[in-house]
């Protein structure tokens, strides 16, 4: 569905990715893990047509997107929920759920709404609550349902336990199991090393704006001075 080779970018003059490749496969939870500073939401926002490749190539379900406008990537399916949830905090919850609808979705906007608000049941209670009142966990869910409404067939999720109580992290990795369990796919980009790899197929991880190690959790696992630099074992 998504396969990058050999992508570089970065900001201005200053390179931070050095030749990264990945791929994901339909219905695969893929997570990508490395520390602050190792390129990870540089490489989302590269592949989402935020931040222009320096070189390399990106496909998504076969069609080159590396020099696609950001709101062309939307249409095409591929969708971020970026780090720090951004929601537009002076809009009601309904407002931000119907923006998501703008680009992608339009036709089902009304059928999207209702499954938004039977995923995230509080979005229901607060919809006409300005998003900026909500709580750091409220957020996220609205983050993540205003992206459901532009129905992706790959979702970037950069983050989503950031800054949330022991109690929501569990249900947000509860929540993304059954995402893709209902057969979305999705490129979970996470500093949170040991839930990743309980719900993802395969992981990479980023080290200097370059792929350190790629395979599956088991691999990485047996991996001793992997264990030791990301997993603190």
């Amino acid at each position: 569905m998504l396969e990058v080779r050999n992508l570089r970018g970065g900001y201005g003059a200053v390179e931070v990715l050095r030749g990264v490749d990945l791929e994901i496969r339909a219905g695969e939870i893929v997570a990508i893990l490395g520390s602050n500073g190792a390129g990870k939401s540089t490489f989302n926002n590269t592949v989402c047509g935020l931040l222009p490749a320096f070189g390399g190539s990106i496909e998504f379900d076969g069609g080159d997107i590396a020099r696609s406008r950001a709101s062309d990537i939307v249409a095409a399916g591929l969708v971020q929920v970026p780090e720090g949830r951004r929601v537009f905090p002076d809009l009601s919850v309904r407002e931000n759920l119907l923006l998501g609808g703008y680009r992608r979705g339009r036709a089902n906007r009304g059928r999207n709404l209702e499954r938004a608000f039977g995923t995230f049941p509080r979005l229901a209670e607060r919809q006409s609550q300005r998003a900026g009142t909500l709580s750091g966990g409220e957020q996220q869910m609205l983050a993540i349902g205003r992206a459901l409404m532009t129905e992706p067939r790959l979702l970037i999720l950069d983050e989503p336990s950031l800054g949330l109580a022991p109690v929501l992290v569990e249900e947000m990795f509860a929540l993304i199991g059954r995402l893709n369990a209902e057969g979305l796919s999705i490129l979970l980009v996470e500093q949170n090393v040991a839930q990743s790899l309980e719900v993802a197929r395969r992981a990479y991880v980023l080290e200097n704006g370059a792929c350190a190690f790629h395979g599956t959790p088991a691999e990485l696992l047996a991996r001793p001075e992997l264990r030791r630099a990301y997993l603190g074992m």
